[in-house]
């Protein structure tokens, strides 16, 4: 009877930390997404509108863990980017697209990075389908892994 219990209890803890541990994903994952050019009327400027597939729909809200390369957009302001490209190759300097890029807003807000440090990443991730003063793709109280 010891025995059954033990199984029953080593059981039950593997599920609950499979069921916290965050998705392992990389950047093909996110491409599931289609761009619209569009002409956003406050700004009278046009931008690309994403349209998520059911691949990036899915991953909503859910914890999630990647590894790309560390931008800076403002250290003294704590914005970051992740990148499936280094800085000369992504999507504002090179020819990738913005489902290569990813906002990070860290739990602890004093981070520094070099330019192109390449770390994995994780945070819960929220689609962005329409705020023009974000990226598509943000990961909340993200943290750095490793």
């Amino acid at each position: 009877m010891k025995t059954c219990a033990t199984i029953f209890l080593l059981t039950a803890a593997l599920t609950i930390s499979a069921a916290t541990s965050p998705l392992l994903i990389n950047w093909k994952k996110l491409s599931d997404v289609e761009f619209t050019r569009k002409l956003n009327k406050e700004v009278n400027m046009y931008f690309l509108y994403p349209t998520f597939g059911p691949t990036v729909k899915a991953l909503q809200g859910k914890e999630i863990q990647i590894k790309g390369y560390i931008i800076p957009v403002d250290e003294n302001e704590n914005i970051y980017v992740v990148s499936a490209q280094p800085m000369a190759m992504c999507f504002f300097c090179g020819g990738s697209g913005p489902e290569s890029i990813m906002e990070l807003q860290f739990k602890n807000k004093r981070q520094r990075f070099k330019t192109d440090e390449v770390r994995t990443v994780r945070g819960v991730l929220q689609l962005n389908p329409n705020d023009i003063e974000h990226l598509n793709y943000i990961l909340k109280n993200a943290e750095v892994v490793e």
